[in-house]
């Protein structure tokens, strides 16, 4: 056998394909839609512009950009069938893995369930995304004994996610700044969900078993799961009236990761970062509860200056998410809510140009040829 060559760990560097949809420069901190700086995104569009231009390559005018609105609050329902299954879900379930469970089921009741080509997908694509955020908050209703509520199709996606949740219409500062965070996670180019996503497209399976697949990956805690432990820690700090960077010292002499720090991608500041900052300060002042963002901010502050590590996407979305007054557990299925247009966008781009994804493995075990030992001689 030939001298073993160690690839990559985790396909760290390694391109795994071509996409048009995501465009990251990690040394100048760069994260842009279809070409669109994300900065002018969250600054000037809306979730479901940004929707319109994953799917459709583009910006709409605005009759088409009304007519997706449109089309996204008719598809704010859920089968009788879907509702019973949230009921009889057992209350300790996570939310994430009810998401997981239900967007499959979601499948038996979907009017195309057996066509895979580019139109119906486009439909389901819609149809997922107005579903996820009414399972999010549906089930969360749920599990605390509240009725449901139903959805109001006069208001934006963002508004409508917090009317679910909570049963009241949202400020406009509250409104806004989820929009804008639904904004920021909507893409990431080949991250591990969507990555799993299109595996699983590739195979010619059908939309939902790909959004299944990387609603799984989401969860892991090196993904999706690192906002609710950067909120755990928050939490930690006040109720132990710690000071937050004597707190931080104290785990990383311990070793222990400070979670919402790094990123495989930038080697500067992450771009989706620099917006949730501020929308952790404004909903800080507006609530009149600011000491989540000042928390955030005497740790970013310690980690940049003895770690040399920048804040991520999650580390300020922790606060963020819990001054809006979103539970910890749905941290993660917001993203969710977020990140199904990027999904849904690399699925239909998958599947517009396919080839199964196949990659072959380095072997690094025992030398071939090993023979095999009768059970007598072993």
């Amino acid at each position: 056998m030939s001298s073993i060559t160690q690839s990559p760990r985790g396909l760290e560097g390694v391109t795994a394909a071509n996409s048009g949809i995501c465009y990251i420069d990690g040394e100048q901190g760069v994260l842009a839609y279809r070409g669109i700086d994300i900065h002018d995104l969250a600054s000037l569009s809306n979730f479901e512009e940004c929707c319109f231009l994953l799917w459709f390559s583009r910006l709409p005018t605005r009759p088409e950009l009304q007519e997706l609105k449109l089309n996204l609050a008719r598809e704010r329902k859920l089968d009788a069938s879907i509702v019973s299954l949230l009921r009889q879900a057992p209350k300790h379930a996570l939310p994430m893995d009810i998401l997981r469970t239900t967007v499959s089921a979601l499948s038996y009741y979907d009017p195309e369930e057996k066509a895979n080509d580019a139109d119906a997908n486009l439909r389901k694509s819609i149809r997922l995304t107005s579903q996820i955020a009414y399972i999010v908050a549906a089930y969360d209703r749920i599990r605390k004994g509240k009725p449901i509520v139903e959805p109001d199709r006069t208001l934006s996606h963002a508004a409508n996610f917090l009317y679910l949740l909570t049963g009241q219409l949202p400020s406009e500062t509250a409104e806004r700044a989820l929009d804008i965070a639904l904004i920021l996670h909507a893409d990431h180019e080949f991250n591990a969900s969507t990555f799993a996503a299109r595996v699983v497209a590739a195979t010619l399976s059908d939309i939902h078993s790909a959004i299944t697949a990387a609603i799984g990956a989401l969860k892991g805690p090196l993904h999706g799961g690192a906002n609710e432990a950067v909120f755990r820690i928050l939490e930690a700090i006040d109720s132990a009236g710690a000071d937050p960077v004597e707190y931080v010292k104290g785990m990383l002499a311990q070793k222990k990761k400070v979670p919402g720090f790094g990123h495989r991608v930038y080697r500067t500041e992450d771009p989706r970062a620099t917006h949730l900052r501020t929308m952790s300060r404004d909903l800080g002042s507006s609530s009149g509860v600011p000491k989540w963002f000042e928390i955030s901010r005497k740790i970013e502050e310690y980690v940049v200056a003895e770690k040399k590590l920048n804040a991520n996407v999650d580390f300020y979305s922790a606060s963020t998410y819990h001054t809006l007054g979103i539970d910890i557990d749905l941290f993660t299925p917001i993203f969710a809510v977020s990140r199904i247009s990027g999904w849904t966008a690399h699925v239909m781009e998958q599947l517009s140009d396919n080839r199964l994804i196949r990659p072959r493995a380095e072997y690094t075990g025992p030398i071939y040829p090993t023979r095999f030992v009768p059970m007598e001689n072993r």
